[in-house]
C-alpha cells in the first residue's frame, strides 16, 4: 500500500516524497480512507505511530479541494487541540511540511509567551489552527477567534489532556463548535473517562486501534540495567560514553531530577540541556532546537515536556527513572522508534522500581532483556525478578525495518 493508492492528491504526495515517506504506517493506512470519506474517527494510538499525518493529510486534502473556500478572506476551518506547547508546535510544523505545495495556511497558539505575534497571524487569516486549550479559550474570550466556521475538529492526546486537568476547558470548546463537523478523537489509552468524553465529541464514527506492543516494542531494541538509586548517575555517564551516539533523550520523573541530571553530566564534560514545565517557553524551544540541530547531544526531559519531541533519527532513549504508569514507558520508547523506524531504549531500574518493570512487561507482553555485565550492577534480590546475563553483548539490538514511515 502506498500513499498514492490511498488516493492522496498530487500536491501532498510531492511533499511526502520529498521527506522520503512512501509507505503509510498502519494507522495511516486505516485512518486516511475513513477521513477522506468524511466520517468521524476514534483513534487509539500513541505518539510515534504516524497519527499526525493520519489526520493532517485528509484535512489538507479536504481544504485544498474545497471550491467554496475563500482564499482572500480566510476563515478557520480546522481546529486541532493538543495538551502541550511542544506538541502543538510539532503538529503545526507537520501541517506546513505536508501542505507546502498547497495554498493552505496554518498557525499555532499556546500560552507562556506574549500573544501579539499569534493574534497578528490570526488577523492575517488562516485555514487551520493548532492550539493548546488555555490560550485558545483566552483568545476566544478576547474576540480574536471564532469557531463558527469549523468543519474539522481534532482532539489529540486526550488522555494526557485529562491528566493535565483540561477536561472543563475541552467541554467549553465542544459547546462552541458547530454541530455539523467532522471530528477526530485520539488517545493512547481508553479508560472509561476517555470513552465518555469521546461520546460527547463524535457522531457516527469508525474506530482505529494501534496497540502499544505492535506500535513500538517490536521495533525498538530494549534493555534494562539493574542498579542502585545511588549509582544511577555513574551508570548514566558510563552508558553515554560507551554508546557515544549522536543523540540521546533521557527521561526523568521530576523537574528537579532533570536539572540534577544535567549538572551531573556537566561535571563529566557531557553537554546536556533540560526541558520541563518550569523552564520558560524560550528556554524550552532553544533546548529543543539545539538538540534537533545536533548542538546538544543529550536532552533530559520530563514526560509532559517530551510530548512534542519528534526527532527522526533519535539514536537512544534512556529511562533514568522507570515510570509508574506502563503506558508512559511505551510513549517514551516510541520517541526513538518513530513510525516504522527502529531505535534503542535503555532503562535504569532500582529495587523500588522493579514492580513498575513487571507492569511494563505485562503491558508489552514480553520480557525486557537484562544487561548483567556492567560495572554498577545491583544484585539485590527482589522476588519475581531475576537477573540474567545477556546471550550476546551489552548493547540492545535495533529492530530491523525495511520501510520508511512518518
Amino acid at each position: 500500500m502506498t500513499f498514492k493508492e490511498l488516493q492522496v492528491i498530487e500536491p501532498i504526495l510531492k511533499a511526502l516524497e520529498e521527506k522520503g515517506y512512501t509507505i503509510p504506517t498502519p494507522i495511516q493506512t486505516q485512518a486516511i480512507p475513513i477521513l477522506l470519506n468524511g466520517k468521524d474517527l476514534l483513534g487509539c494510538a500513541q505518539t510515534g505511530t504516524g497519527k499526525t499525518a493520519a489526520f493532517a493529510i485528509p484535512i489538507l486534502q479536504h481544504l485544498f479541494l474545497d471550491k467554496t473556500r475563500n482564499r482572500n478572506q480566510r476563515q478557520i476551518k480546522a481546529l486541532i487541540v493538543t495538551p502541550t506547547r511542544e506538541l502543538a508546535i510539532q503538529i503545526a510544523d507537520n501541517f506546513t511540511e505536508y501542505g507546502q505545495y498547497t495554498d493552505i495556511r496554518n498557525t499555532v497558539i499556546f500560552g507562556g509567551i506574549k500573544q501579539g505575534s499569534q493574534t497578528n497571524a490570526l488577523q492575517r487569516g488562516i485555514d487551520i489552527l493548532v492550539a493548546t486549550p488555555g490560550r485558545l479559550l483566552d483568545l476566544m474570550n478576547q474576540g480574536f477567534i471564532s469557531l463558527k466556521n469549523i468543519e474539522y475538529f481534532v482532539l489529540d492526546e486526550a488522555d494526557q489532556m485529562l491528566d493535565m486537568g483540561f477536561v472543563h476547558d475541552i467541554k467549553k470548546l465542544i459547546a462552541k463548535l458547530p454541530e455539523k463537523r467532522q471530528s477526530l478523537f485520539f488517545s493512547a489509552t481508553m479508560p472509561k473517562s476517555i470513552v465518555e468524553l469521546s461520546t460527547k465529541i463524535l457522531g457516527n464514527y469508525e474506530e482505529v486501534t494501534v496497540k502499544p506492543e505492535q506500535a513500538t516494542a517490536e521495533r525498538v531494541g530494549q534493555a534494562v540495567y539493574f542498579v542502585s538509586k545511588a549509582d544511577k548517575p555513574k551508570l548514566l555517564v558510563h552508558v553515554l560514553k560507551e554508546e557515544n551516539v549522536a543523540s540521546t533523550l533521557v527521561f526523568s520523573r521530576t523537574k528537579h531530577g532533570a536539572d540534577k541530571v544535567v549538572k551531573i553530566l556537566s561535571k563529566s564534560n557531557i553537554t546536556a540541556d533540560a526541558i520541563h514545565g518550569n523552564k520558560s517557553q524560550n528556554a524550552r524551544q532553544r533546548a529543543l532546537s539545539n538538540f534537533k540541530e545536533g548542538k546538544t547531544k543529550v536532552l533530559v526531559a520530563t514526560d509532559i515536556a517530551a510530548r512534542g519531541i519528534d526527532i527522526s533519527d533519535l539514536a537512544l532513549v534512556i529511562n533514568y527513572d522507570i515510570p509508574n504508569i506502563p503506558e508512559t514507558y511505551v510513549h517514551r520508547i516510541g520517541r526513538t522508534g518513530r513510525a516504522s523506524a527502529s531505535g534503542i531504549s535503555i532503562s535504569f531500574c532500582d529495587v523500588e522500581e522493579r514492580a513498575y518493570l513487571r507492569d511494563i512487561e505485562k503491558l508489552i507482553r514480553q520480557k525486557v532483556p537484562v544487561i548483567a555485565n556492567h560495572p554498577f550492577l545491583d544484585e539485590s534480590k527482589e522476588e519475581s525478578t531475576q537477573t540474567k546475563k545477556p546471550q550476546s553483548n551489552n548493547r540492545p539490538k535495533q529492530a530491523e525495518s525495511n520501510t520508511k514511515g512518518l
